[in-house]
């Protein structure tokens, strides 16, 4: 097992506090802030431990606070509703006793019932696209540094994105950005991890898709970036240690906000979940 696959694992081996209560660590990664997408997947996993036979199916997030990587946060699990088909639970996460997050996530019985979606977009499968030594060889020399630093990165999810082109050139483009992601190793069959890690993944990149329609991205120095509020959909069962295809595109910024959609496809394109977000994309007046 790799280093970072071992790190994803580790993550969602939350510690029970009892009193539904469970306590998360954060890698080690040098990082000088908890990563969205880590809290709002220990959150939904600490939420299904606290659920007997019933999937989650959608959860309605909000950032309040930084949060510290040296820090363990405490996740506290209400149990707001156990209804004869859906289930609700509510999770803070606190740090130093504040709560740096908030969350609601819904859980229902499997039942039957009507069933269609949108299709998934004609974009080149994953195996088309370049793996991590033809990104070095062939793509990432004509980055900027910052983008260069971010895709050599060891990290838990394995990321292939369809279209590099808009961090290489200036210009507005059509705000829409598709990537291949999966995590790194193979895991358990458990469905409840494969939804917290599509969770955890869910927040690596959609708020960036709010910048390209001003020829811009969160690894522009002058741009101050950061997820307010976050919202997903589970629709179909799904496998996070496949390829799925994470679909974004961004209606609106407006007010110093960028908002951003996403849905995700399993590779035979079936939308096993939809996402949404709105962040903070402010210029940096110190920056600019």
């Amino acid at each position: 097992m790799t280093r970072a696959a071992d790190t994803l694992l580790s993550i969602f081996d939350l510690e029970p506090l009892g009193h539904n209560r469970f306590q998360g660590r954060s890698p080690d990664n040098g990082w000088t802030r908890v990563f969205g997408g880590q809290v709002i997947g220990q959150a939904l996993y600490a939420a299904c431990k606290t659920v007997e036979e019933r999937q989650p199916h959608s959860l309605h997030a909000y950032f309040l606070l930084p949060g510290d990587p040296q820090i363990p946060i405490v996740y506290e699990v209400e149990r707001l509703r156990d209804g004869g088909s859906f289930t609700t639970r509510r999770v803070l996460a606190l740090q130093k006793g504040a709560a740096i997050f908030a969350m609601s996530a819904s859980f229902q019985i499997a039942e039957p019932g009507y069933d269609h979606q949108m299709p998934m977009p004609n974009v080149p499968m994953p195996e088309e696209l370049p793996d991590r030594d033809g990104m070095e060889r062939d793509v990432l020399p004509h980055m900027p540094e910052a983008v260069r630093a971010y895709y050599r990165r060891e990290r838990p999810i394995e990321i292939r994105p369809v279209e590099m082109s808009r961090y290489a050139a200036d210009g507005s483009r059509e705000p829409r950005f598709d990537v291949w992601v999966r995590a790194s190793q193979k895991l358990p069959d458990e469905p409840a991890l494969h939804q917290s890690v599509l969770a955890y993944a869910s927040d690596l990149m959609l708020l960036d898709s709010s910048l390209i329609a001003h020829g811009t991205s969160v690894f522009d120095r002058r741009i101050q970036a950061a997820s307010l509020d976050h919202a997903l959909w589970f629709h179909r069962p799904f496998r996070a240690d496949d390829w799925l295809l994470y679909a974004q595109d961004s209606p609106s910024a407006s007010g110093a906000r960028g908002f951003s959609r996403g849905l995700i496809f399993d590779r035979e394109g079936h939308l096993v979940a939809s996402v949404a977000q709105e962040g903070l994309i402010r210029p940096r007046p110190d920056r600019v």
